[in-house]
């Protein structure tokens, strides 16, 4: 499996961009991907809080986290914040884990 979510750029959040597509499995692409990797809990939910607004309501964005502590203070943070956590897949280093803004 690639430590990559497809088309992730190393060191850099992608920008929104239109026309996102659904990968293979059917979960539509990420508009914007947080690259967390090496970084700390709570920097990971800190990075999601401030850019979530940079997708559209009921649009994905992705966290890439290799923190521990990520894997499930993101889908908590989720629910305490009322957006939907799609899905967390398991990299060569840590997590994509997919957010759907609820608002």
């Amino acid at each position: 499996m690639s430590n990559r979510w497809p088309g992730h750029t190393a060191g850099r959040s992608a920008p929104a961009t239109a026309g996102a597509r659904p990968d293979d499995a059917g979960t539509p692409a990420p508009l914007v991907r947080i690259d967390a990797l090496g970084r700390k809990c709570p920097i990971p939910i800190i990075m999601l809080a401030e850019r979530i607004h940079e997708v559209p309501i009921g649009a994905i964005i992705a966290v890439l986290a290799d923190d521990p502590a990520a894997e499930t203070d993101v889908p908590a943070w989720c629910m305490m914040k009322s957006h939907d956590h799609v899905l967390t897949q398991p990299l060569e280093r840590g997590w994509a884990i997919l957010i759907r803004r609820g608002y």
